[in-house]
């Protein structure tokens, strides 16, 4: 495999990292407004998580795993730790009051003085859970050779249920309904929550870590996409984060072997279908039953599922929502690249500031951003918290997909 390639391979997974810890301060902000508020400057550089977050309803999530069959079957189930106190739980108090709601999806939430940023205590350039289970399959694949399915999911558990050195509050609903799952006596590969349940297991964040296991097989985009899909059903059963990896994966695998990012994003942004319900429309509609988990399940279907014929609203990123799913986040991000023509920085700054979603946002346009550069700036990598540890991680990864064959480990 030629040098170039390695080098990408390299570069896209500092691309998801930057992505990352650049969205991190605004993640969940939906008003522009309150971004340019706290960051009239932009952002321009890596920042802390700032408090009071103004749009954040973590407080109170729920987490409620059976805990009698969780103990007698032997298996752990604190995935909060230190956080608990910030999530409705089967163990632990919740101290907070909840009498306000936020303002675009009317989900129930704290006074602004207590609430609490999703990555509350973050400092600039510190990576979230999100990217730290990048970090794990990763190190699953470092340790083991390549890709054992088996392995990743024993490291997986363990990296949740012990104490970790990441210090990220925010434990996304899919690793929750996971573990409640798995406190239940559920097999590992059998416990993924299933998107027709719970809408939100549809959302881009299901992206990111089977993509970077595609990148074990960056001339075969054929068994790459296999992998990636396969890789995704252990967290994610979503159609909708399916669709997706059939377009993506394939797309980051052209952009490795030297193709033209401006070209990729204006070929995605044709390709995906817009959505029937505008961002606006989706969210009035959560306004209006009290947040979305209040939505019958056939409307919240119909407001995911429906699609226009044409891609006209396409053309138009405001047409979007910027939350986490995928029928909205896809086109965005495709609108966004091809708006900042491939540029890395400046894509990643204009997705940033876009607010919503923008961490997960951050990582999939990261991955594909830097994929398709012959460089990465060195201070966007050195800013990097992890900076030193990570080098190590992604130059030891790329070697084995280097060989070809890093999907072949059992």
């Amino acid at each position: 495999m030629s040098h170039s390639i390695v080098r990408r391979i390299e570069n896209a997974l500092w691309g998801a990292f930057i992505g990352d810890a650049l969205a991190m301060p605004v993640h969940w902000f939906y008003s522009p407004e309150n971004i340019r508020k706290q960051f009239p400057e932009g952002i321009n550089r890596y920042y802390p998580a700032p408090h009071p977050h103004p749009d954040a309803f973590m407080l109170g999530m729920s987490y409620q795993p059976n805990v009698e069959k969780a103990r007698a079957a032997g298996r752990n189930y604190d995935i909060l730790h230190q956080h608990a106190r910030y999530y409705r739980t089967t163990y632990n108090d919740f101290g907070f009051s909840l009498e306000d709601r936020d303002g675009e999806h009317g989900n129930a939430t704290a006074a602004l003085d207590n609430r609490m940023h999703y990555h509350h205590s973050l400092e600039a350039g510190e990576s979230t859970l999100g990217a730290g289970l990048v970090r794990v399959l990763m190190r699953s694949v470092i340790n083991r050779n390549g890709y054992s399915q088996d392995g990743f999911l024993e490291d997986f558990i363990r990296y949740m249920t012990l104490l970790r050195d990441n210090k990220d509050p925010y434990t996304e609903i899919y690793l929750r309904r996971w573990f409640e799952h798995y406190s239940l006596g559920e097999a590992p590969e059998n416990c993924a929550e299933h998107q027709r349940r719970v809408w939100s297991i549809g959302s881009v964040g299901g992206l990111v870590r089977p993509l970077v296991l595609a990148l074990l097989n960056p001339d075969n985009p054929y068994l790459a996409t296999g992998m990636a899909l396969g890789h995704q059903q252990l967290t994610h059963r979503s159609e909708m984060v399916s669709s997706g990896l059939s377009l993506l994966a394939p797309a980051l695998l052209r952009l490795v072997n030297g193709e033209s990012p401006q070209a990729i994003f204006s070929e995605l942004l044709q390709q995906l279908p817009a959505p029937a319900v505008s961002g606006r429309a989706l969210f009035q509609a959560y306004r209006d039953h009290d947040g979305p988990g209040n939505i019958p399940a056939d409307e919240t279907w119909r407001l995911h599922m429906s699609f226009l014929n044409d891609s006209v609203a396409a053309k138009n990123p405001d047409y979007f929502a910027t939350a986490c799913y995928i029928e909205q986040a896809l086109p965005l991000m495709a609108a966004l690249g091809e708006e900042q023509n491939g540029d890395f920085i400046g894509t990643l700054r204009a997705n940033a500031e876009a607010g919503g979603d923008s961490v997960h946002r951050g990582m999939v346009l990261g991955l594909l951003l830097a994929a398709g550069s012959k460089d990465v700036p060195e201070e966007w990598k050195t800013g990097l918290k992890d900076h030193d540890e990570l080098a190590g991680e992604i130059h030891q990864f790329a070697a084995i997909a280097a060989r070809g064959d890093g999907h072949l480990a059992l």
